[in-house]
């Protein structure tokens, strides 16, 4: 159980609190209980180093207010939006014989030891958290996940995992799925369709034919230019023998 040092405030005002910010101090509050709500402050790098851990909203704290310890849950944390750095806090206290809902994290181990995973397998991870309703005293940190031995096309519902005593899924009436290990996928290139490779084929087809026949129409001009050009030679000699006179 993580311990966090806080001190009683008595600020009231918005520009007292951002006085103990500027401090280095985040403002809070403890409620729930037949007792007060008691407005606390924490050290904020403290407060942030908690922070860092996936399972601090489902984490009971010892909280030493004054030098008394509570034992409390948090439940809500601020944040500045531009800094990203926590300006307010809440704390539920636990009181024994009480039940909490909570959204607690799902840890996978031995995933070495999978022999799904070794041939390419993707684990598929459908719920990161399971929201549970807790007895205060017995609220567990996460819930195990073991793949040692999982192959390719098994899946984790959640009545394989162990709850502790008392402990139950808020969602009723069905065994949901908590994660699945599947095969891999492979990207195959699509194929070319059927129509559009015939019509290259038809347009190269036109092509050629088309430029056969401009080389014949080519080749057969000039035989035809140079028949009229000898005949009107022809012609022409012949016109010139008749012009010329006869000798006596």
């Amino acid at each position: 159980m993580n311990t966090l040092e806080a001190n009683i405030r008595n600020t009231k005002t918005k520009g007292e609190l951002n006085i103990l910010r500027s401090q280095g101090n985040v403002p809070g509050v403890i409620y729930g209980g037949e007792d007060k709500n008691q407005n606390i402050s924490v050290s904020k790098k403290t407060l942030s180093n908690l922070l860092e851990k996936d399972n601090f909203l489902s984490n009971i704290i010892n909280l030493k207010v004054d030098g008394k310890d509570q034992s409390v849950l948090p439940r809500e944390v601020k944040f500045d939006i531009l800094s990203d750095e926590p300006t307010h806090v809440d704390f539920l206290r636990i009181v024994k014989g009480g039940k909490v809902i909570l959204q607690i994290p799902v840890k996978f181990i031995n995933s070495d030891k999978s022999p799904g995973l070794k041939r390419g397998g993707v684990l598929n991870i459908v719920r990161r958290k399971v929201e549970l309703k807790c007895p205060t005293e017995n609220i567990p940190t996460e819930l195990i996940v073991d793949l040692d031995g999982v192959d390719i096309g098994q899946s984790f519902k959640i009545s394989a995992i162990k709850l502790p005593e008392n402990v139950h899924p808020t969602i009723q009436g069905r065994d949901f799925v908590v994660a699945t290990l599947a095969a891999p996928t492979v990207i195959k290139e699509p194929e070319k369709p059927a129509e559009a490779a015939e019509g290259s084929e038809a347009t190269g087809e036109e092509g050629a034919t088309q430029a056969s026949e401009g080389a014949e129409t080519d080749g057969k001009t000039p035989s035809a230019d140079a028949a009229k050009s000898e005949k009107k030679d022809d012609t022409k000699r012949g016109d010139d023998k008749k012009s010329q006179p006869e000798k006596k």
